[in-house]
């Protein structure tokens, strides 16, 4: 009885409106779709040392170029961090095809993300961090689309992050 009341509740409940994050498949044009040079947009995490970096960049550009293994990626990054500009050409991406996950390795520090599905020019990162999760937007160009930034501002709400927890570069 109870179930044939609880019934039309079930029936009524809308599905889900947050669609899963669904990540990139790597095969062999994903690495060569990654090359050449990205502007970091924004992004939104809880794990405390990657909050208070975003919290701090305020313009950031970085290139993927090949490694010296097929599943490399050498990184150089440019950024002002607050008032202070910051080179870095020294950390590694490494490309695991069988789960398609990135590791970013920078002075013995790692970490891991998917490339989630969106269009060719944007780069949607979801990190993660045991159990913490980040989202990252960055695109071929220092502007995104409105429509662009609205995928982005709704992957985010299906994480649970508030527009508070999104920082913006200028």
């Amino acid at each position: 009885l109870a179930l044939l009341l609880g019934l039309p509740l079930a029936l009524a409940t809308e599905p889900p409106s947050c669609a899963p994050l669904v990540p990139v498949t790597f095969d062999d044009a994903t690495v060569p779709r990654l090359l050449g040079q990205w502007t970091y947009i924004a992004g939104a995490s809880r794990y405390p040392p990657h909050l208070e970096e975003l919290k701090a960049v305020k313009h950031a550009v970085f290139s993927f170029f090949p490694g010296s293994h097929e599943d490399e990626l050498n990184v150089t990054e440019s950024m002002r961090l607050n008032e202070t500009c910051v080179m870095r050409n020294n950390s590694k991406i490494h490309v695991f095809r069988h789960n398609s996950t990135l590791v970013h390795v920078d002075d013995q520090v790692f970490s891991m993300a998917e490339l989630i599905q969106s269009d060719k020019d944007l780069l949607i990162l979801k990190h993660f961090n045991t159990t913490i999760l980040g989202l990252s937007l960055s695109a071929r160009t220092p502007n995104v689309s409105k429509e662009h930034l609205e995928e982005f501002k709704a992957h985010l709400h299906c994480l649970g992050f508030t527009e508070d927890d999104v920082f913006f570069t200028s």
